[in-house]
């Protein structure tokens, strides 16, 4: 029935309608009125039936559709979220890459940044002009030990201060582990300068990095779901960004432990001299934890407030030689004095200085976490109370140990 056929059967209706309430044609007006009713009922009935036709025909499949589309989308759905999920993992997760295309990443080793101990670093590109950083593993590594902790530890890490591994090699003798490129080197290089005004960074620009390092091992230590003990922060493991933002790299002596147990087991002392914890050489000096990892931050604090290393064999004046003693002793009678202004020590160098004091105890238990470390740092320098002198002189028990070593920041592996 097309719509010019409904408006001629209301057209006809209308027009019998019509002609029975003529008065010329009317014979009773009770006729009019019951083929009005009747004309009614059956319009209503003609409507009801053709509704259910359209719903028979029309909605009741609309309906059907509708509801195997939407079990269909419960369906494909988990599909889609684990697909996502296994796709944002594989982005995450450090790819394994070939020699071959190592070699390609690297073009055949064209520029080399770095040699050291654990084998030399090259610079390369992936996926066009992602700029990487690919350190060659030698065969002095040993076993795979720092392999696997480098892969295992920093792999599952992603914080701003913190270096990012993009992928690894392992193919035969070769294992290559491939970083983020880091544009402004180490920080070492930027530090170790005892005149200040030849320095490149200023102590605004130190602070600052002091803070961000902070703000990485805080996160080592309680924002992952293990707890991640580096074990060996100093200079030469913070690396600059293009904008010298600082991250924590090199994990090959790292350690995962949960973060619920406070007492770390490990077979042998690791670290670098200088900057190990006390504990870590001998038990007598309290249990290994991450307070062994605030030591060393510490330690890397008076490097980036004294700019010369901890035994600097060459200073001039043997008190100097030892620079915390040195440092200790002259923060102490500006204490005692008030007169700051002859020190010649401005107020950012004094809070790197007593931050880390504080932060080379020699007992764990007296050292703070990171978290208050990091408040330390943001504190006003005058508010920071002056902290208890460690042991510094040649004649205390861990100074002995480390006057009688060599300060070539040679890594320490001590069998305990």
């Amino acid at each position: 029935m097309t719509t010019y056929d409904v408006i001629r059967h209301f057209h006809f209706e209308y027009d019998f309608l019509a002609c029975l309430h003529d008065k010329r044609y009317r014979q009773s007006i009770f006729t009019f009125y019951v083929a009005a009713v009747i004309i009614i009922v059956l319009d209503i009935t003609l409507l009801i039936l053709v509704l259910l036709l359209i719903g028979r025909f029309l909605f009741a499949p609309l309906c059907v559709l509708s509801f195997l589309a939407y079990n269909l989308f419960k369906l494909i759905k988990p599909i889609d979220i684990v697909e996502r999920f296994l796709q944002n993992q594989k982005a995450l997760s450090p790819s394994r890459y070939t020699y071959n295309e190592i070699i390609t990443i690297t073009s055949n080793f064209k520029e080399k940044l770095g040699q050291g101990g654990f084998g030399s670093v090259y610079k390369g590109r992936i996926h066009g002009n992602f700029l990487v950083a690919v350190k060659m593993l030698g065969k002095s590594m040993g076993d795979g030990e720092d392999f696997i902790n480098e892969v295992s530890t920093i792999g599952m890490i992603h914080h701003v201060n913190v270096v990012q591994l993009v992928g690894f090699c392992v193919e035969g003798s070769y294992r290559a582990l491939v970083y983020e490129y880091m544009a402004n080197g180490s920080l070492d290089k930027y530090i170790f300068n005892s005149n200040k005004a030849n320095r490149f960074l200023n102590m605004e620009k130190l602070l600052e990095i002091a803070k961000s390092v902070a703000k990485g091992l805080h996160y080592l230590h309680q924002g992952c779901n293990m707890g991640i003990l580096h074990f060996d922060i100093k200079p030469h493991n913070i690396l600059l960004d293009h904008k010298f933002t600082p991250k924590i790299s090199d994990f090959g002596l790292a350690k995962l432990h949960p973060k619920g147990h406070s007492l770390v087991s490990i077979s042998a002392a690791r670290g670098t001299i200088g900057y190990i914890a006390p504990e870590l050489i001998s038990r007598s000096f309290g249990t290994i934890s991450h307070k062994s990892d605030v030591y060393s931050f510490g330690m890397l604090l008076m490097d980036m407030a004294g700019g010369r290393r901890h035994a600097d064999l060459k200073a001039d004046d043997s008190s100097q030689v030892y620079y915390p003693s040195w440092i200790y002793d002259k923060l102490k009678k500006m204490e005692m004095s008030k007169n700051f202004e002859i020190f010649e020590i401005d107020d950012l160098e004094r809070k790197l200085c007593k931050v880390g004091l504080s932060c080379i105890q020699t007992r764990p238990i007296d050292r703070p976490s990171m978290i208050n470390v990091l408040e330390m740092l943001e504190a006003d320098v005058d508010s920071l109370q002056m902290p208890p002198k460690p042991f510094f002189s040649s004649s205390d028990p861990v100074s002995s140990i480390y006057f009688s070593m060599d300060y070539s920041e040679s890594e320490l592996s001590i069998s305990l």
